[in-house]
């Protein structure tokens, strides 16, 4: 993920808009008590605090559960496998958690400030592209592979982010058929189950590794959260894996501008939440997920041209990634529930305040949204083949374009903001 120096709003849209910024003299302050809010603080109060509690916790929360379930399936496979009775519909079993997983990862990525970020949760779980050379080289490692625990303390410590997280799971779990000479997908190719020949260091790795998700997703749901406001059994797991943070990032954004938190006002949160949050991720989505394998990106993307740069390539499952990327910077707006509906609508919402202020800039909002994650699902399945297709090619530079224009209206929303504080 690209990370953005942190700056106070009225600096930045100042700059953007060319106007020059200058000290208020004590006749141009507000007449607000040190306890007393605006009316935009105390608007924008509620809507962190919907935010928090009603979308970024609950999406986190689903994702730990889901992974939980995934690492109790990786250990059934090695089980079974042990003796003798693994099935493909065991290793697709796995699969389906993978996804689901995955789903709530790919919904959380307008929200990567904060523990995320801090503790380099982002990276630890979703790199790519994979080390396939290190992989084969650790697997055929016997005195790496002796110290593989089933609580992926080994995999989470001493393993490097390209060997760690969805990615190497991923490879574990699905292989593709019908490849080209390269191992790269065809038009016709399908993502099935592993064909259950495993090796017993395979399964080792693939426990670690779903361990090691597991307590890196129950980590960023802690941080959020609270440690005493996860479940008993998430909270023991961060205690045998002496993961728990102490943090409540949830709760110190809630209480913007007291003491114990980083942020000013909650002015200052809403700059994480559009230009560290949604921002970054729709830039990344159009210039650097999109963008790179088709070489359509634009240079502000930050990343050069890599026709293997190509997020979830085993499962078939880039273009549900970047949907579930937009969704995520939807539910961030509009405090919508996912499609799964697991998480409840939110009262306050910032989109429901933009309204207030400027109600076509929020339809215009709501629009560019809806328009990008509709030019993404035009995209050609599998993303794999389709990125490199000439056929495909103005399918996905709209697709490019729609995130970027979406990435774009968002300076207005700050720019409001900041002429309301």
């Amino acid at each position: 993920m690209k990370k953005y120096l942190r700056f106070p709003l009225y600096m930045v849209v100042a700059a953007m808009l060319g106007t020059s910024v200058v000290a208020c003299s004590d006749d141009d302050e507000p007449n607000v008590t040190p306890n007393e809010l605006t009316a935009q603080e105390q608007a924008l109060k509620e809507i962190v605090a919907d935010y928090t509690d009603k979308t970024v916790i609950p999406t986190y929360a689903g994702m730990a559960d889901a992974a939980m379930q995934l690492h109790s399936l990786c250990i059934d496979i090695r089980s079974k496998k042990a003796d003798g009775t693994l099935t493909t519909a065991d290793v697709e079993a796995a699969g389906e958690a993978w996804k689901l997983a995955r789903d709530y990862w790919e919904k959380s990525e307008a929200w990567l400030f904060g523990p995320a970020d801090k503790y380099s949760i982002d990276p630890h779980i979703d790199s790519w592209p994979l080390d396939k050379v290190g992989m084969d080289a650790l697997l055929s490692n016997p005195a790496q592979m002796a110290q593989m625990d089933d609580e992926g303390v080994y995999v989470g410590n001493y393993l490097g982010y390209a060997l760690q997280g969805f990615h190497a799971i991923e490879y574990m779990l699905f292989e593709l058929t019908n490849t080209n000479a390269n191992g790269n997908a065809t038009a016709d190719s399908e993502s099935v189950a592993h064909n259950l020949d495993y090796t017993p260091e395979e399964l080792n790795y693939l426990v670690g590794l779903a361990a090691d998700l597991r307590n890196q997703c129950i980590l960023l749901e802690a941080c959020w959260a609270g440690t005493e406001n996860v479940t008993t059994e998430k909270q023991q797991i961060l205690t045998d894996t002496e993961l728990d943070k102490g943090d409540n990032f949830g709760e110190r954004i809630k209480n913007a501008g007291q003491a114990g938190s980083e942020y000013v006002n909650y002015l200052d949160v809403m700059y994480d939440v559009i230009t560290a949050g949604i921002q970054n991720i729709a830039n990344e989505v159009g210039n650097i997920k999109i963008g790179n394998p088709t070489g359509k990106g634009l240079p502000s993307g930050g990343m050069e041209y890599d026709p293997n740069y190509i997020e979830s390539p085993y499962s078939l499952n880039s273009i549900r990634d970047f949907l579930g990327n937009i969704v995520s910077i939807r539910n961030a707006y509009q405090g919508s529930p996912s499609v799964d509906g697991t998480i409840q609508v939110a009262t306050h919402t910032l989109s429901s305040y933009i309204a207030t202020l400027n109600a076509d800039l929020d339809n215009r909002v709501k629009a560019a949204i809806q328009d990008a994650y509709d030019k993404i699902e035009l995209m050609g399945e599998p993303f794999a083949y389709t990125c490199g297709a000439p056929e495909f090619n103005d399918i996905n530079q709209d697709a490019i374009d729609a995130c970027n224009v979406m990435n774009d209206i968002f300076d207005e929303v700050k720019a409001l903001l900041q002429a309301n504080h």
